[in-house]
């Protein structure tokens, strides 16, 4: 037996990708949207990437398989237009793996972990991590302890965030998702930033490192970015890539501040794959795998295991049509840990960031602020309900001042209110904005005590 297993050994040895012999196959069906692959069945598993030979010269196409079957793998390719034919050679890689270190930092790479900056080759670290990694253990993940500040106002004073929390950013198309991120990518006490642009338009990819990042913030981030001409495979990849980044940097000890702009765009490019790939659509087109991916990549955010650091992670949500029961809305507001809801309406004033401050929620607030913080919120939370209820009346000359002492109040600082929730891009970050609130609505005659109660 012992010659019998060492034969087996080292024919394993051979047949890995870095041997001397190759699992490959032929294309057998093309279509728009997949290729069949005879040869690999018994040999692949979901998710392999394989390399296609091009039509052209000494040039291949990555793949990666979707279904496997007796009759054989089905295959959907990176590039958006591949020139494949019939009986290419495919050869198989295995499982699609990146191995970041330190040195990615400052660096732009797309969805297969390949530098896109123009600046030469991308170091590589010294342990290889595939893209498709479980979540950390629950019982073994670490408690959710600190509060972290952002820096915009609006977010740390009524939906504050802890270190480890993952929150949505929901909004329809022109409400200004984009930029309010990027002024959380400024956010201090983090070690590291990940961004991935996923689905954007090409023009804006450049304003956004450039522009919103800025030279000084990219020092410490990591970009991936798959824009909305690249095939689906790529857009639905690149959300994967850049959690896989995160982890590492979150197991090496640090601190990470995770935004994906945007998760629906994912999601959209996981349909066109798992429809392509025979699942049937159960819900507004989506197939059922697409509610299953979406939890398992959100779940590896988060707290890493003890004595490791935290991914803190911001996703946008963009609602289409601007209803916020779309399933896929309505699935990931129910895996976060809190939501932040930009309105329309509230854009249209001229009020930036436009957060709905009375939809927005942020279910670990209680550790992020003290107990009278969190009163004073929930005080200012009912003022600007009763504000926003009478808007109406008081439009139409029925508001009497004197005769209901808590709309009186709601009038006087509700409007104070706004004004210091206003912020845009351009400005620094606020460290105290509990301070800021309560210089300005000390101005307002009836909140002489506020600062007391905000300290």
């Amino acid at each position: 037996m012992q010659p019998l297993l060492l034969l087996a050994r080292e024919a394993a040895r051979i047949a890995s990708p870095g041997g001397l012999l190759r699992i490959g196959g032929r294309v057998k069906e093309i279509s728009p949207a997949i290729c069949r692959v005879r040869g690999l069945s018994r040999f692949a598993m979901l998710g392999d990437v394989v390399e296609i030979e091009s039509g052209t010269a000494h040039e291949t196409i990555g793949g990666q398989g979707g279904q496997l079957s007796p009759r054989g793998v089905l295959v959907k390719t990176f590039a958006s237009e591949p020139d494949i034919r019939l009986g290419a050679f495919v050869w198989l890689k295995g499982p699609l793996r990146l191995a970041p270190c330190a040195a990615w930092k400052g660096r732009i790479v797309n969805a297969l972990g390949a530098p896109v900056d123009g600046r030469g080759p991308l170091p590589q670290g010294e342990n290889a991590l595939p893209v498709d990694r479980a979540a950390p253990a629950a019982m073994y993940r670490a408690r959710i302890t600190r509060a972290v500040r952002t820096g915009v106002k609006v977010v740390d004073l009524f939906t504050p965030v802890c270190a480890g929390q993952r929150i949505g950013v929901f909004a329809g198309s022109g409400v200004g998702k984009s930029t309010f991120l990027s002024m959380l990518a400024h956010a201090a006490g983090f070690d590291t930033v990940v961004f991935a642009l996923i689905g954007e338009r090409g023009r804006e990819v450049r304003e956004f490192i450039e522009d919103a990042i800025g030279p000084h913030h990219l020092a410490r981030t990591v970009g991936v970015i798959a824009t909305g001409d690249e095939s689906p495979m790529m857009r639905r990849l690149a959300l994967k890539t850049a959690m896989t980044i995160a982890e590492y940097f979150r197991d090496a000890g640090e601190n990470v501040l995770f935004i994906a702009d945007s998760i629906t765009r994912h999601a959209h490019a996981a349909r066109d794959v798992l429809l392509a790939a025979g699942e049937a659509p159960v819900a507004r087109g989506y197939p059922p795998g697409v509610f299953t991916e979406l939890p398992r990549i959100l779940e590896r955010a988060g707290p890493g295991i003890e004595g490791t650091g935290s991914i803190t992670a911001f996703v946008s949500v963009l609602v289409d049509g601007d209803d916020h029961n779309d399933p896929v809305a309505d699935a990931i507001r129910g895996i976060l840990d809190g939501h932040i809801v930009l309105s329309r309406s509230i854009a249209e004033q001229g009020r930036l960031p436009a957060v709905d401050v009375l939809a927005s929620v942020s279910r670990l607030a209680h550790l992020a602020r003290t107990p009278d913080q969190e009163k004073l919120a929930t005080m200012l939370r009912r003022l600007i309900a009763r504000y926003e209820d009478t808007r109406d009346l008081r439009l139409l000359g029925g508001y009497k001042p004197g005769m209901d002492e808590e709309l009186d109040r709601a009038v006087a600082w509700v409007p104070k209110i706004y004004e210091v929730l206003q912020q845009s891009p351009q400005d620094p970050p606020v460290d105290d904005p509990w301070a800021a609130l309560a210089e300005a609505l000390r101005e307002a005659s009836e909140a002489p005590n506020l600062a007391t109660h905000a300290g």
